[in-house]
């Protein structure tokens, strides 16, 4: 029996499409479905690309009903994967998930964490802040903002002259690399329900 991923996205989907790669031929795990709480996330198209079934939501349905917890179940889900997911996880999907949710931040956590602490708007703050380095963190979720016990975390350099871009860039290279063999690990080492 594979070990199930779910993936959570809100927007583009570019570290869901590496894990979805990553799995697409793995012998012992399988992205089940993508889930989104943008209807109009190029995430859904990635997931369709690679046949994997998809599943929008609201607010409501998150926040107010256990519909999105009850479908995890239903497909046997053995980790939620975080990426790129702006909405804080609510009490009953970190229940029913003990220690199976993990997300990525593109900073070196605690750094720049915390509320509206996402995407450019991390870059940004490290920029202003005149860094030398910044990077990502993998790290499990819990019921606040990037503050999840810290799994794995990857650096790299700023150099003089880097702008947004390329802070972002090398951001993206290293969870494009490092994300899906993360997952992949955790999978091993987990025991199932």
């Amino acid at each position: 029996m594979k070990k199930r991923i779910a993936i959570f996205a809100s927007g583009s989907g570019s570290n869901a499409q590496k894990i979805m790669e990553h799995f697409k031929k793995h012998n012992e795990a399988e992205v089940a479905i993508v889930l989104t709480n943008n209807p109009d996330a190029y995430v859904l198209q990635r997931a369709d690309n690679f046949e994997i079934p998809t599943h929008v939501f609201d607010r409501y349905e998150f926040y107010k009903t256990n519909s999105v917890v009850n479908l995890l179940k239903s497909l046997e889900i053995d980790i939620i994967v975080l990426a790129g997911f702006l909405w804080l996880v609510p009490e009953n999907l970190l229940k029913a998930f003990p220690n199976k949710i993990i997300n990525i931040h593109p900073a070196l956590l605690p750094k720049y964490g915390g509320k509206g602490m996402y995407g450019d708007n991390v870059h940004k703050a490290v920029l202003a802040n005149g860094e030398e380095e910044s990077g990502i963190t993998i790290h499990f979720v819990n019921e606040h903002f990037d503050e999840g016990e810290i799994i794995h975390q990857s650096r790299f350099k700023i150099e003089k002259g880097d702008d947004l871009e390329m802070i972002k860039f090398k951001g993206q290279q290293l969870e494009h690399t490092h994300f899906p063999k993360v997952v992949e690990s955790l999978l091993k080492k987990m025991k199932s329900f």
